[in-house]
């Protein structure tokens, strides 16, 4: 994630370095358990430490700092964009418990609840969702941003990681392990389950930089389809990938009886999809004048990785 080559329309490949906004993060997330771990109780600050400071894409969080710059926001956006990261964060220590997806692997090492205990990954991920609350909140006014403006955020936030996103998605996508589901149905728990971080990611940039209406919705737009193609890409590299190559264990779709898009559109025709979502993210931004080179990189990116 360091270098990323994303091919422009019909030109060479050009190529945008995130390794500044990446320790921009590493410092901020740094900065959260810093200022705030203190307040628990010493097992429960380690396991979040040890979730937050891994190895990581980070890409949400780049993708918001770039949604940021693109909107025309001129702060230092990495503390809003840590908050982001914590919420991430906290969906994959609970995503690998025994009692949810049950994987011992995560960005290359054990799990939190591998090394720290079921319990305390379980208290140290509850942990995480006001902990990103008070990050957000504590990030939008050191960039100046109005108490109703800091809210928003928040809320957004918060929205986006609950029942009517990605812990509705992940219900969702529990119940119906074992259960075939139809294309629509599949679509419709990924968009939660994974799509809907993705998508705040991006209309949080643009919230925090002010943009008008119209812009907040084509970035709206595109944090809808990439946040769907990033989980289609998921399921095709669970079955071409090993587990060095994801840092996680591959195969575990099949082991849990998941319904995927690969079973259902085949490999290639899961590709597709998920090429034709990012055009169509990177179409929406194209109108508003919003299709930076980082933007369309990140795009790229979500259907071209190995992990």
């Amino acid at each position: 994630m360091n270098e990323l080559a994303a091919a422009g329309s019909g030109g060479p490949a050009s190529t945008v370095s995130f390794s500044a906004e990446r320790a921009a993060i590493q410092h901020a997330l740094d900065g959260v358990c810093r200022r705030w771990l203190s307040a628990l109780a010493p097992a429960t600050a380690e396991a979040v430490r040890y979730a937050l400071l891994g190895e990581g894409k980070r890409l949400r969080a780049i993708l918001l700092i770039e949604a940021y710059r693109a909107c025309g926001g001129t702060g230092d956006a990495a503390d809003l964009a840590a908050s982001i990261e914590v919420v991430h964060a906290y969906s994959l220590v609970h995503d690998d418990l025994p009692c949810m997806d049950d994987d011992d692997m995560r960005r290359g090492r054990p799990t939190v609840h591998k090394v720290h205990g079921v319990g305390v990954a379980t208290a140290a991920g509850l942990a995480m969702v006001p902990l990103a609350a008070r990050s957000a909140w504590h990030a939008s006014k050191a960039l100046g941003l109005s108490d109703v403006v800091a809210g928003d955020i928040v809320r957004e936030l918060m929205e986006a990681s609950g029942g009517g996103g990605m812990i509705g998605g992940q219900l969702l996508d529990l119940e119906a392990e074992g259960a075939p589901l139809s294309l629509e149905s599949l679509e419709r728990v990924h968009r939660l389950k994974t799509g809907a971080l993705i998508r705040a990611s991006v209309t949080l940039g643009a919230r925090a930089a002010l943009a008008p209406e119209a812009r907040r919705h084509a970035l709206d737009r595109y944090g809808a389809s990439i946040g769907l193609a990033f989980q289609i890409a998921d399921d095709v590299l669970d079955v071409t990938a090993t587990t060095d190559e994801l840092g996680k264990t591959a195969g575990r779709d099949l082991d849990l009886q998941k319904s995927t898009y690969p079973a259902l559109l085949g490999v290639e025709g899961a590709i597709q999809r998920a090429v034709a979502l990012v055009e169509d993210g990177c179409a929406a931004l194209q109108a508003e004048g919003l299709l930076t080179p980082p933007l369309e990189q990140l795009a790229r990116f979500i259907v071209e990785r190995r992990s």
